[in-house]
C-alpha cells in the first residue's frame, strides 16, 4: 500500500521520467520526436487463465477460449482451438479484440493479433493496446521483442516470462500519427510479401501431385508417345507382367553368430524415409539377429507400417532388416523402373490393401511380387527412366527454389520489421508532436 501512495503523490513530470527510458539504457537510436518507454505504458498487459474443469457447465458455449497453438493465424486470429459458455465467460478475464496475445511459457514470444474478443490460458500474456493496436503487434512480432522476451525468461525446465517481466520489456513510441503510417507501410509491404509467398507454397503443395502425374503417364505410355513414333514401335510391345517376373527377390541371409569378425553396413527401416530413399546406415557390429543380405543396385522395400511403401536402390552393398525385401534386376535402368513403379499411386494403394494385422500391418513377399506391371521393352524401359530422372530433377529443382524463396520472404519481414521500428521506413514526419506529449496524457 505505501508503495501506490507513493506513486500516486509523484508529480505528473516525475511519473514521465519514470515512463521513459534512460537514454543510457536505449537499445538503439530513434527519431527525435519518438521516445523509448516501457510496454505497461503502451498496453495493459493481462495474464489468462484456465476456468476450472470440474465445472463442466463453464465449457461448450461461443467464447473464444485461446491457446497457443490457436496463435499460429497470427494477423488475423479469429477460432479458438476450445470456447467457454457464457458461465465459464463470467468467470475469465475478458480480453477485448485487437490486443495482442503473446505465448510467454514454452514457445516464447510467439503471438497473435485478436480480431475478436475471447480469453487465453495461463501459457498466454495479452497486451491490450493504449494506442495504434497494429503498431503494437508488429512490435511484439519484431525480432528485438522476442529477444527481450527470452532474456527475461527464467531459466527453468520450461522457459517462462511472466506479467511484471514483459511490461518491462523497452518499447519505441513514435507520435500517433506515425504509428498509423507505419502500419499501414508494413501491411502494404508484407501483402506484397504474401502474395509471393502465397505462390511459392503453391509451387510445393503441387509437388506430389506433378510428381504423380508423371509417374502416371510414364506408366501408361504416354510419355514415350513421341519416343515409339520415331523408333517405329507401338503400345503392342508392351506386356503385362508379375513384378516377381520382372526382378528376383533375394532371400540370402546373413547370420551373425557366423559372420561376427566380418564388419558391414547395416541398412534398417528407421534408415529409409518415404521421398528421400536411404538416408543412413548403421553396422553389423550392432546387429544380434538374422539379417538379408542386398548388393549394390537391388532394391530395398519396406513392407511393414508406418515403413511400407519405403524404398530405394542401394547405393552399397551389405545387409538389412528382414522386414526389407530385396528385389535384384537383371540391369541397372530396370532397376529404377521398378523403383519408380513402387511411387505410383496404383502400387501404393496395391500394397496397402493388401497388407494384413492389426498392430503392424505388412504386406507379404508373395503379395509385392504378384502385382502386375505393365512392361515395355529394355530401350524403351531406359527412355522412360532417362525422362523421369530428367522431369523429377527439375520439380525437385523447383521446389528448392521455392523453398528457398519463402525462407527469403521471412527474413525479409524480419528486416521490414526492424527497420519500422527504427524509423527507417522513410515514414516519419518531424513535425509531428513529440510522442512524450501522446505518453504524458495517458499517465
Amino acid at each position: 500500500m505505501a508503495g501506490k501512495k507513493k506513486q500516486a503523490q509523484l508529480t505528473p513530470e516525475e511519473k514521465l521520467q519514470q515512463a521513459l527510458v534512460p537514454e543510457a539504457e536505449q537499445p538503439y537510436k530513434v527519431p527525435a520526436n519518438w521516445c523509448w518507454t516501457y510496454v505497461k505504458y503502451v498496453s495493459e498487459v493481462v495474464t489468462g487463465g484456465t476456468p476450472s474443469k470440474k465445472h463442466t457447465e463453464y465449457y461448450s458455449g461461443n467464447f473464444p477460449f485461446f491457446k497457443p497453438a490457436d496463435l499460429d493465424a497470427e494477423r488475423y486470429v479469429y477460432d479458438a482451438s476450445e470456447y467457454l459458455s457464457e458461465e465459464g465467460k463470467k468467470v475469465s478475464r475478458i480480453i477485448p479484440k485487437y490486443s495482442t496475445a503473446v505465448c510467454c511459457i514454452g514457445s516464447i514470444g510467439k503471438s497473435g493479433y485478436l480480431e475478436v474478443e475471447g480469453t487465453t490460458n495461463q501459457q498466454i500474456n495479452s497486451a491490450i493496446p493504449k494506442f495504434n493496436s497494429l503498431y503494437l503487434y508488429y512490435f511484439i512480432k519484431s525480432e528485438y521483442f522476442i529477444e527481450q522476451l527470452w532474456r527475461k525468461a527464467s531459466a527453468t525446465t520450461i522457459s517462462i516470462v511472466n506479467k511484471s517481466k514483459m511490461e518491462d520489456c523497452v518499447f519505441p513510441l513514435p507520435p500517433l500519427t506515425e504509428q498509423q503510417r507505419i502500419v499501414e507501410r508494413i501491411e502494404s509491404l508484407f501483402a506484397k510479401l504474401d502474395e509471393a509467398k502465397e505462390n511459392m507454397q503453391n509451387v510445393l503443395e503441387g509437388f506430389e501431385t506433378r510428381k504423380a502425374a508423371i509417374l502416371h503417364k510414364a506408366f501408361t505410355g504416354e510419355l514415350t508417345t513421341k519416343w515409339r513414333k520415331q523408333h517405329g514401335v507401338s503400345m503392342d510391345t508392351w506386356e503385362e507382367k508379375k513384378l516377381g517376373k520382372i526382378v528376383k527377390n533375394i532371400k540370402d541371409k546373413y547370420e551373425p553368430t557366423l559372420n561376427n569378425k566380418k564388419c558391414v553396413k547395416y541398412i534398417g527401416l528407421e534408415h529409409i524415409e518415404k521421398n528421400n530413399g536411404i538416408i543412413g546406415f548403421g553396422s553389423s557390429d550392432d546387429v544380434k539377429s538374422l539379417k538379408t543380405i542386398f548388393e549394390l543396385g537391388d532394391i530395398l522395400y519396406g513392407k511393414l507400417r508406418p515403413y511400407l511403401n519405403k524404398h530405394d536402390i542401394a547405393k552399397f552393398s551389405g545387409i538389412c532388416s528382414t522386414d526389407i525385401l530385396v528385389y535384384r534386376a537383371e540391369d541397372f535402368n530396370t532397376a529404377k523402373f521398378i523403383n519408380y513403379f513402387m511411387n505410383t499411386e496404383k502400387f501404393i494403394f496395391y500394397t496397402v490393401s493388401n497388407s494384413k494385422g492389426i498392430n503392424l500391418p505388412r504386406i507379404s513377399e508373395k503379395e509385392v511380387s504378384g502385382i502386375l506391371v505393365n512392361v515395355p521393352t529394355l530401350s524403351e524401359q531406359s527412355e522412360i527412366v532417362r525422362i523421369i530422372d530428367d522431369l523429377l530433377a527439375k520439380e525437385q529443382q523447383a521446389k528448392e527454389l521455392a523453398e528457398n524463396a519463402i525462407t527469403k520472404i521471412d527474413i525479409i519481414k524480419k528486416s521490414i520489421l526492424a527497420r519500422a521500428f527504427r524509423g527507417e521506413l522513410g515514414t516519419n514526419n518531424p513535425a509531428d508532436e513529440s510522442a512524450v506529449e501522446l505518453l504524458r496524457r495517458v499517465l
